[in-house]
């Protein structure tokens, strides 16, 4: 693997690791195993033996704080070889400010770190750590479809509207099911606060805008299918099938969670689609940048 593709596919890799382990942390009941900040305990950056928060707690508490750790370093490592190699490139200033952009989202997942454990898991504050991500793990991916040359296609007006309503649309089903989470019970330590909302109808709101983005989607497809080019049908229509199928995989996990009683490993399950379905959106994003100019 070259150096480039093993630099910014582990950048991406990691940011969304980060939101994995982050949702072990709530789903094992893990949120207060490091109960202090930015210290683990009092008087020790790492958990201690006989830690009364519990070992399994604590380290895996402390595995999220310290996988952030790591993402600063390789998205140090992308801003030096931005710089040091492609400083020729017409995109260059765009390419830094991505990477600098990655270094500042850590600092504020730092912040937004400490303040959800001095708050006890406040669910605004817990809320705010993932919707941080979202952005991230998109600057992540953009970073590495234009430094590893992913194709980018002049795709027709109505293609490239239509994408970014998809893409938009699947921003708000993720910071939905955020709400919903913040709602439900999986709130990472017991007696934590939560939102005050009817989580019946907050999840009804969710799946209600899952069923309107699988259905633009489907939109798309149709319209990639039956007015763009062979190339377009079938770089870009192939993405948004892959989309396609995420989105109805995800659909189907999150009736399952929801009809069994939000077990801790379907949910598991349900984050890490959220993650795949934001990161599909962003690349049909990325590929179908082009604005064809059409002759009438």
């Amino acid at each position: 693997m070259s150096l480039p593709k093993f630099i910014f596919t582990a950048l991406l890799a990691i940011q969304a690791g980060i939101v994995v382990t982050g949702g072990a942390v709530r789903l094992t009941g893990s949120g207060l195993g490091c109960p202090t900040w930015p210290e683990c305990t009092d008087g020790s950056i790492k958990p201690v033996v006989n830690q009364s928060e519990g070992q399994l707690h604590a380290w895996i508490e402390f595995g999220n704080r310290l996988l952030a750790w790591v993402m600063l370093i390789i998205a140090l490592a992308a801003l030096v070889y931005i710089v040091k190699k492609l400083k020729n490139r017409s995109d260059f200033k765009h390419l830094r400010v991505l990477a600098i952009l990655q270094i500042l989202g850590f600092f504020g997942q730092v912040v937004l770190g400490g303040i959800t454990v001095l708050t006890d898991l406040n669910p605004i504050a817990v809320s705010a750590h993932f919707v941080l991500t979202i952005p991230l793990i998109a600057g992540a991916l953009s970073l590495r479809h234009r430094i590893l040359d992913k194709p980018v296609l002049m795709v027709k007006s109505l293609t490239r509207n239509l994408t970014k309503i998809v893409t938009s649309l699947a921003f708000l089903v993720l910071v939905l099911g955020v709400v919903v989470t913040g709602t439900g019970p999986h709130a990472g330590d017991a007696d934590v606060k939560r939102f005050p909302f009817d989580e019946r109808t907050v999840s009804w709101l969710h799946a209600d805008t899952v069923i309107a983005l699988i259905c633009l989607t489907l939109a798309l497809y149709l319209v990639v299918k039956s007015s763009e080019t062979q190339e377009v049908q079938k770089v870009f229509g192939g993405y948004v099938m892959v989309l396609i199928f995420i989105e109805l995989a995800q659909g189907a996990i999150g009736y399952v969670q929801y009809f069994t009683g939000l077990p801790e490993l379907v949910v598991g399950a349900h984050l890490l689609g959220a993650v795949l379905v934001w990161m599909s959106a962003w690349r049909i994003n990325l590929t179908g940048r082009g604005a064809k100019k059409e002759v009438n």
